[in-house]
C-alpha cells in the first residue's frame, strides 16, 4: 500500500567532517511539510576556528534568511525550486520489499519497501519506506549540479515542537524590503553550507528532539 507522509516537523542534528580531519560541524535542523519551512542551524570548526550558520528557508514565500541571533542581523535572499515533502510519489515503481537486520526472530529486523522513479526536474530517485506506516528510511537523489545525493533517516517521531523558530525572527527584514544577492535552491544551500568541510563525503544530520526525532544524513556522491 503506497502513502503519503507528511511530517509536519522534523528536529534533527547534523555532523560533518572533512577527509582530512581539519573540519568537522553539526547542525540541528527543523522541517515543516505543511508550511513549507525549514530552519538548519550549523556550529562546526575548521582549521581550529568555530563557525556558525544559521538559515530559515520558507519556500511558499520564496525566501530564506540568513541569520545571526548573536548581532541581530539578518540577510533575506530569494530560493528558487519546489518543496520536496517526504512521500512515495504517484508515479514511483515498487523495486522490491526487503528486511534491515535479520528475520530470524521477532524484532531482530525491519521489512522496508523500495521505490524508484523519475524527479519533476528529470533526475532519478531511490527511496526507501518502512511497509509498516510508510515511515522514510532512505533516499537516493540525482540532482544536475551535484550528481548523486544520498538522504538516510532515523529515530522518527510526527509532531511540531516549537512552530515559532520557523518563523523570522523580528530583526529580520520584512516582506517589503527586497532580497539580496542572485536566487538559490536548496542544494545550493546546503553545498554553500559545508563550503569549508566537504566538498564530497558524507554529511550527517542526526535527529534529536523533545516530541519528536528525526535524523536524515545525506552525502554528494
Amino acid at each position: 500500500m503506497r502513502l503519503m507522509l507528511v511530517l509536519a516537523c522534523l528536529l534533527g542534528l547534523s555532523l560533518g567532517s572533512s577527509q582530512n580531519d581539519r573540519a568537522w560541524a553539526y547542525a540541528p535542523y527543523e522541517y515543516d511539510a505543511i508550511e513549507e519551512r525549514i530552519r538548519i542551524y550549523e556550529v562546526g570548526t575548521f582549521q581550529n576556528q568555530s563557525f556558525t550558520y544559521d538559515v530559515l528557508l520558507l519556500f511558499r514565500e520564496g525566501v530564506m534568511y540568513e541569520i545571526d541571533d548573536q548581532s541581530f542581523k539578518c540577510v533575506k535572499r530569494a530560493i528558487t525550486g519546489d518543496f520536496q515533502p517526504i512521500e512515495v510519489p504517484a508515479s514511483a515503481t515498487l523495486l522490491g520489499s526487503a528486511v534491515i537486520g535479520s528475520s530470524s526472530g521477532h524484532g531482530e529486523g525491519l521489512l522496508v519497501n523500495t521505490w524508484t522513479g523519475q524527479a519533476p526536474d528529470g533526475g532519478k530517485y531511490i527511496l526507501t519506506m518502512t511497509d509498516f506506516g510508510c515511515i522514510p528510511v532512505s533516499n537516493v537523489l540525482q540532482t544536475e549540479p551535484f550528481n548523486w545525493m544520498i538522504f538516510s533517516y532515523i529515530n522518527t517521531v510526527i509532531g511540531i515542537a516549537d512552530p515559532d523558530t520557523l518563523n523570522p525572527p523580528p530583526f529580520c527584514p520584512g516582506r517589503e524590503v527586497p532580497s539580496e544577492g542572485e536566487p538559490v535552491d536548496f542544494f545550493t544551500v546546503i553545498k554553500n553550507m559545508r563550503k569549508t568541510t566537504l566538498i564530497s563525503g558524507l554529511f550527517h544530520l542526526y535527529g534529536i528532539g523533545q516530541n519528536r526525532q528525526e535524523a536524515v544524513s545525506f552525502a554528494l556522491l
